[in-house]
């Protein structure tokens, strides 16, 4: 498992961010029953890169609390035998192996006023939109009311499981 973490933002968010991002990377997949080693970058920003990037790829320019830009191309969410082709391939590292899940960037500033704005911790917030990402990862979307249940009750029992709660 590769979790690259880069931290960018000028403010510190003075929490494990490390600790928390790791062990809900690897709640979300063992939740989702992923049977790979997988590779994700995770890179935590000041609001204005979060408007740069929201900017760039999605034409959209604003600031969010958290963008995520998958690798896999899904047929479903978490649709594993997809990738057992031979076009699949161009998903998995060739030096690791590892499945290329893709990148996510979380807005610092967010994390701290999200989670005062929702009273709970900064903690509970990170963690919060690393699942919520990580399922974007993995292909889950929110497009819809029936999409976005899934993924809400998705987010609700991983953090649930490792024992994160509001």
């Amino acid at each position: 498992m590769n979790i690259e973490i880069e931290y960018e933002a000028k403010e510190p968010l003075d929490l494990e961010y490390e600790n928390i991002i790791d062990r809900v990377v690897r709640g979300v997949l063992k939740h989702e029953k992923c049977p790979y080693e997988a590779e994700v970058n995770v890179l935590l920003a000041d609001d204005e890169r979060i408007k740069e990037l929201n900017t760039k790829f999605r034409y959209i320019e604003k600031t969010t609390d958290v963008l995520s830009f998958p690798m896999v191309d899904w047929e479903r969410p978490a649709g594993y035998e997809a990738l057992e082709d031979e076009l699949s391939d161009f998903y998995f590292h060739p030096g690791t192996g590892e499945l290329l899940l893709g990148d996510i960037a979380i807005s610092v500033q967010k994390v701290k006023s999200q989670a005062e704005s929702y009273g709970h911790s900064r903690e509970r917030e990170l963690a919060f939109l690393v699942a919520h990402s990580m399922l974007h990862l993995l292909g889950y979307d929110h497009e819809n009311d029936s999409e976005r249940l899934v993924m809400e009750d998705r987010q609700r029992e991983i953090l649930d499981e490792l024992g994160i709660s509001r």
